[in-house]
């Protein structure tokens, strides 16, 4: 399996998780994490290293010192070497749990960073695979904006002029919230959610034209912008065309592939006129509605089918008498 090409400082974990540092070697601030994963090395302390992926931090909890317990100091020395001298990111100790001294002499010796901390392991593999699901998440960079509208993550998509900025801004003047202007990078953090956010020299700026770029912070306030977003429907922006049949019903439901990921979709056609800020606002209702369970479309169809069934029996009448 092709590796992760996203990597986290070792050090950042550390502050995030408050991490006592037992033994650190002099590149600390230099050691990378690079899999969104965590491993308790219990196999490898008693020797078993076949599909051993030595760049997982290696988390160390109670049943693991129980069993090591058992050794003796020179089984323990043999041990611990084998496991710092496949170069392991770091390890890590839970419950406050003492280092054995074999443990500290090689985790020295192969310059392995050693940590600690008072967590239980369970919480603290959780926790921290949790943080990496998301520190290390696939992504990718798309052209459009980000709003949040009614607690929905709406992507703007759609050619440069179109009015994406100047619908987020109607939007942000209505009292939703922007995420992301021109740029917005997303990351799968599961296998059904994408998180959008705005690059760090972009974030709270919004480009309009004949204006120029305005802070959406200084000017409306904390309350209208937001740093992450998880994206719940994608709406894509584009010139009204005379010659195309765009859905009146919305009993088809479209969907696009970002990551892997399908998300709910709109084609919303543009033209003088056309309120795309209130269009925006029914779209975000109408997909919460959805996900509750509550399709009009379907409801509408149904009602008309029912209708003319109806319809069809009166005229059929009573036969004969």
């Amino acid at each position: 399996m092709e590796q992760n090409r996203y990597s986290i400082a070792l050090t950042s974990l550390i502050k995030e998780f408050n991490l006592e540092v037992l033994y650190a070697p002099d590149n600390l601030e230099d050691i990378l994490v690079v899999t969104d994963d965590v491993n308790r090395p219990g196999l490898q302390l008693a020797g078993f290293f076949d599909y051993f992926d030595p760049s997982r931090l290696q988390i160390i909890g109670k049943v693991e010192t129980t069993f090591v317990e058992k050794f003796t100091p020179e089984k323990r020395r043999r041990s611990f070497e084998k496991l710092m001298s496949a170069r392991i990111t770091a390890l890590i100790l839970s419950r406050g749990i003492e280092p054995f001294p074999e443990c500290d002499e090689m985790a020295r010796m192969y310059r392995v960073p050693l940590l600690r901390t008072q967590e239980s392991t369970s919480y603290l593999i959780s926790a921290m695979i949790a943080s990496l699901k998301v520190s290390l998440a696939p992504r990718i960079r798309r052209h459009g904006v980000l709003v949040e509208v009614y607690g929905e993550g709406i992507l703007l998509l759609g050619d440069s002029g179109v009015g994406k900025s100047e619908t987020a801004i109607e939007l942000v003047k209505r009292g939703h919230r922007l995420i992301a202007d021109d740029a917005v990078d997303i990351k799968k953090v599961s296998a059904k959610s994408l998180v959008g956010s705005a690059p760090e020299m972009i974030r709270h700026y919004i480009e309009l034209r004949g204006i120029g770029v305005v802070d959406v912070r200084r000017i409306f306030g904390m309350g209208a912008v937001k740093p992450t977003e998880k994206i719940d429907l994608i709406i894509n922006l584009e010139p009204w065309n005379e010659k195309t049949i765009y859905d009146r019903l919305g009993f088809d439901e479209m969907t696009t592939a970002l990551l892997d990921v399908e998300v709910p979709s709109l084609i919303v056609p543009v033209k003088p006129g056309r309120n795309l800020a209130v269009i925006i606002e029914v779209a975000a209702m109408n997909n919460r509605h959805k996900k509750m369970g509550f399709n009009a479309a379907r409801e509408f169809t149904q009602q008309i089918d029912t209708y003319f069934a109806q319809q069809d029996k009166s005229a059929a009448g009573p036969q004969g008498g």
